[in-house]
């Protein structure tokens, strides 16, 4: 590519109060540019029709824009990136709006952010994206209350669906349910089962394909070209993503043996409880006579570390539903409800309240235990603390019905079966429920075009489990039409790079493979990597992880950064004006740094700030570069990690800060202190902590002295 760089400075918002705009121009001239441009103010009419007519013209090619944070106004500046180069150089937030106006410091940063963002755009080639023959099918899998919905909106938006079930009819846990908590107002009085309504309308779409009585044998490939192998005759399928809506499984109450159950016939769980209230009457299963005595005991296993740590967030809603049946079926029955806490959110509120009036007794405790009594009929007898009354109760009673909790359909079965190297599973959170990032990207698993609703990935009713197919369904509509134009999903959706190998320097030391949190790489019997590119999220974790450095993307490499980082002015020793890099995470630690400016707050002026795809996408010569180069500390800002990890890319900043450990060991060896290197784990919110961080690492610089290799 013939690059013809045009640069554009913005002296608006301040820049030109803070910076030497005209000086900032020389350093560009410095460079092979095309033209160098300034304007009062680059974001209007004016200023990006300067850009746009050069761009016409065919004067410029690459347009690097010196001015506001690459985080505001991408509408504006909004180029084609099959035809132009774009790179926005942060000279409002991250240097006019957080150091003293025309200071010496304060043009040198501006300069030195220059200088990078036209390295980059050196070292930037146009996208060519990856595109092949792709489907745009969708599976569904499950047939409850998530998956008919998914189907049901995928359909209807105009694409084919094949909706596979393992049970010979549809409907899930809730076709077996007698009513439904309220779901409209005033939210006292229980609904009807309506799922039926939503089977016939699933059976009658043309475009939805039914696979009942099926299961998955095996799953391979990738977005857009997923080969699905059926067993029980389904035969196999190609689609191009996935909604796994296996919904969930009662936990298992032999387990719970202070309760008693599977002792004494008649403790039986809130599914039992269910079941039979449907068929027609509540009785004791030990004599078919109707109780007059019920006990609900909640939270049976739930949030008990020896058992699901976690609520199941229906079981209370469930358990006041019950109540209203015995009730029904006997107004004069008694009714207890042990309890550790009740959580009715929302509208279920005035359902509880309209419960309570109608004579069902709650006791709070947890220290129930259930036992035969010593009198002469020998009812179920349950000893409990009241922690109201601060007093021992003791409740006989018929039946005993237990709050048992949720568990993910895939506990046990991975369901999917995939041919992944790192096996036929999704990947784990916490408890078996799929892992994604649980706050940003609800639906999204670690296994890319795969996407999980409803009780599969986390705890919920049947409203919300519904909306949750959905939203799936939308994500898998996005996939494959991204996929389809050779373009990421979350979190860098539309990006069109993808990582390139030169294979021919592959060591088959299996770091890429390993590493990657998303399952792109399979491997041959060598260990070479075999890619799928439309597994692949763009976190680069793989470009970091190779030692032999032969992974890079069009837009982002391991020599782009490098060159960045030499393309850095650092003065010498007597100036007594040390630098640091801040290598940060674009996800949650760029945007924590805007913050900072954009609150105006103040810090030394010796950081130059270089966000990364992923820190997880660190390299570890570009350490050896900085240092080589003079510079006198590195920071690494990463996103938090651990089990409530706030990573985009789930494992990458954990991932940089074991590579850290390494380096810092080497450090050691070679007499150069490790103490030059820190990491820190910044979530958006922590933009207030970034003086604080870079005053202290500053300071700590100072005691240590300026880098031996300055002047080198």
């Amino acid at each position: 590519m013939d690059r013809k760089i045009g640069v554009y400075i913005c002296s608006g918002c301040s820049i030109g109060e803070s910076l030497d705009v005209e000086a900032l121009g020389g350093v560009a001239k410095a460079f092979k540019t095309a033209n160098v441009s300034t304007h009062a103010a680059l974001c209007s009419d004016d200023g990006v029709g300067l850009i746009k007519n050069d761009i016409k013209s065919g004067a410029v090619n690459c347009a690097v824009l010196a001015a506001c944070s690459g985080r505001a106004k991408t509408d504006v500046f909004d180029f084609d990136p099959m035809t132009v180069i774009t790179e926005r150089v942060n000279i409002r937030e991250q240097v006019a709006w957080c150091q003293p106006a025309g200071g010496q410091d304060t043009q040198m940063m501006a300069e030195d952010y220059l200088r990078m963002g036209i390295t980059r755009v050196e070292k930037t080639t146009l996208p060519s994206p990856y595109t092949e023959t792709i489907d745009k099918t969708v599976l569904v899998v499950g047939g409850g209350a998530s998956g008919l919905q998914a189907a049901r909106d995928a359909a209807d938006a105009g694409y084919s669906v094949v909706l596979v079930e393992k049970e010979a009819e549809l409907g899930g846990h809730m076709a077996k349910w007698k009513q439904a908590t309220p779901n409209y107002p005033p939210y006292q009085e229980l609904s009807e089962i309506t799922i039926g309504e939503t089977i016939e309308k699933v059976k009658a779409n043309e475009r939805i394909k039914l696979l009942s009585g099926t299961v998955i044998e095996k799953i391979s490939g990738a977005p857009g070209m997923f080969d699905v192998t059926f067993r029980n005759g389904g035969g196999t399928q190609r689609v191009g993503a996935i909604v796994l809506a296996a919904g969930w499984k009662p936990y298992d109450p032999a387990k719970l043996e202070h309760l008693a159950y599977g002792k004494y016939p008649d403790v039986i769980t809130n599914v039992q409880m269910e079941e039979m209230a449907r068929a027609g009457k509540i009785t004791c299963p030990s004599d078919g006579s109707q109780p007059a005595v019920v006990t609900f005991i909640q939270c049976a296993g739930s949030r008990d570390p020896d058992h699901l740590p976690y609520c199941s967030a229906i079981c209370c809603r469930v358990s006041l539903k019950q109540a209203v049946y015995v009730k029904e079926q006997n107004p004069e029955a008694k009714v207890f409800v042990l309890y550790k806490d009740i959580r009715t959110p929302e509208q279920s509120e005035e359902f509880y309240r309209k419960v309570q009036k109608d004579g069902v007794v709650f006791v709070k405790t947890d220290t129930a235990k259930v036992s035969i009594g010593e009198g002469s009929e020998r009812k179920l007898s349950i000893e409990a603390t009241d922690q109201l009354l601060g007093e021992p109760i003791m409740v006989e009673t018929d039946l005993i019905v237990l709050a048992t909790g949720m568990q993910p359909a895939v506990l046990d079965d991975p369901i999917l079966n995939l041919e992944y190297r790192q096996g036929p599973a999704l990947p784990e959170l916490k408890y078996g429920f799929p892992d994604s990032h649980y706050v940003c990207f609800p639906y999204e698993t670690r296994r890319t075009g795969i996407y999980a609703a409803g009780c599969v990935r986390q705890p919920m009713g049947a409203s919300r489990a519904s909306e949750d197919g959905t939203g799936a369904a939308l994500k898998a509509i996005q996939c494959v039409e991204l996929t389809s134009q050779g373009r990421a999903v979350h979190p860098r959706a539309g990006d069109m790079s993808y990582p390139e190998l030169f294979l021919q320097r592959c060591t088959q030391c299996k770091r890429c493979t390993e590493e990657c949190p998303f399952g792109m790489y399979n491997e041959d019997v060598k260990g070479t990597p075999l890619p799928h590119p439309t597994r692949c999220r763009r976190c680069s974790i793989c470009m970091g992880s190779c030692p032999e450095r032969i992974i890079s993307f069009n837009n982002y490499s391991v020599d782009m950064i490098g060159s960045m980082v030499k393309s850095i002015q650092v003065p010498d020793e007597d100036e007594e004006k040390p630098r640091i890099i801040a290598f940060v995470c674009e996800n949650d630690a760029y945007p924590s740094v805007d913050l900072a400016g954009i609150n105006r707050l103040n810090y030394a002026p010796w950081v130059r700030f270089i966000p990364l795809r992923c820190l997880g996408s660190l390299n570890l010569v570009w350490v050896a570069d900085a240092l080589s180069k003079g510079i006198d500390g590195i920071l690494f800002l990463g996103c938090r990690y651990g089990d409530d990890y706030q990573c985009h890319f789930m494992q990458g900043s954990e991932l940089a800060n074991t590579r850290m450990g390494k380096v810092q060991e080497t450090l050691d060896r070679l007499m150069l202190e490790s103490a030059r290197l820190r990491f820190e784990q910044i979530a958006i919110t922590d933009w207030e902590r970034l003086p604080q961080i870079i005053e202290e690492f500053t300071e700590k610089l100072a005691e240590l002295g300026p880098n031996p290799y300055k002047g080198f």
